[in-house]
């Protein structure tokens, strides 16, 4: 089987499992296994497959059409400038975060420290050190999978000198050890519980401990108001996550927390996403 012909089955087989971007996935496996983009798939194509490439394609190819995510197959996804390294145990970083991370980089003070709570791959925090080094970035998780992922990117990128922490958001007491803080930042799960068994296959691989906000979805936003907006210094600079209907009530819990000039921001499909404000002067 030609090298062509392998990228041309795997892309049936994603296609015939109802997958929605068939020629893209194929594409990206075909990658990881073949060592071969788009361009080098029209120029190699007609070279023969290894046997081993052949039964590695249609391994990763049933996987996905399983359902599996694809940054978990390819085990790294670009988040902005950055490549993260990605797997089961761990959100996959998302497109649309990038609107978090740009609003915190347009909003911090020079220089301020800044923690990135709930940080999974380290995406957000990452991220925000790479468009703003002289802010001073920890990136807080609970959860030893994702951890785990945390700690391999922040080595990865160790020259951005961000600092893996293990913090939980409902802990007083962790809240209290990071200290004052000139920014916030947290993606938070904020999917309500009685939602997550009709949303897509590929968040069905992904730890629901990333995704269950809690019967309202918004658990977490009330201990961020209840434990983190205290952290922050007067004019401190607090910017999370949303789901698309949650704009209202946590502008809300936020205001009754401290936070002023509170605005929402919309991501690139006219979607609610990003809350930010600042503390109390």
């Amino acid at each position: 089987m030609t090298k062509q012909q392998i990228y041309l089955q795997t892309k049936r087989m994603l296609r015939q499992a109802g997958n929605e971007c068939p020629a893209f996935d194929a594409v990206c496996l075909c990658g990881k296994v073949l060592g071969l983009d788009r361009a080098g798939l029209s120029i190699h194509g007609s070279e023969k497959a290894e046997d081993s490439e052949v039964q590695e394609l249609e391994r990763l190819a049933q996987r996905r059409a399983n359902g599996e995510p694809l940054q978990y197959l390819l085990g790294k996804w670009p988040f902005l400038n950055l490549e993260l390294a990605v797997g089961e145990g761990v959100l996959c970083p998302r497109e649309e975060t990038e609107l978090l991370v740009r609003t915190a980089a347009d909003m911090l003070p020079r220089s301020a420290q800044v923690l990135d709570l709930c940080a999974g791959t380290g995406a957000v925090g990452l991220g925000l050190k790479s468009l703003r080094p002289d802010l001073q970035v920890r990136c807080g998780e609970k959860f030893e999978g994702a951890f785990q992922f945390l700690q391999k990117n922040c080595q990865t990128y160790a020259e951005l000198n961000v600092t893996p922490v293990k913090l939980d958001a409902f802990s007083q007491e962790d809240a209290a050890s990071c200290g004052k803080l000139g920014g916030f930042l947290c993606n938070p799960p904020y999917v309500e519980a009685g939602d997550i068994p009709g949303l897509q296959p590929e968040l069905h691989f992904e730890p629901q401990t990333a995704i269950d906000g809690g019967a309202d979805g918004l658990r977490f936003y009330r201990a961020v108001a209840e434990l983190w907006i205290p952290q922050l210094w007067p004019g401190g600079i607090c910017a999370v996550e949303i789901g698309e209907s949650q704009g209202a009530a946590v502008s809300k819990l936020f205001q009754n927390a401290g936070l002023q000039d509170i605005s929402v921001k919309k991501d690139f499909n006219g979607f609610d996403r990003v809350i930010a404000g600042c503390r109390e002067s």
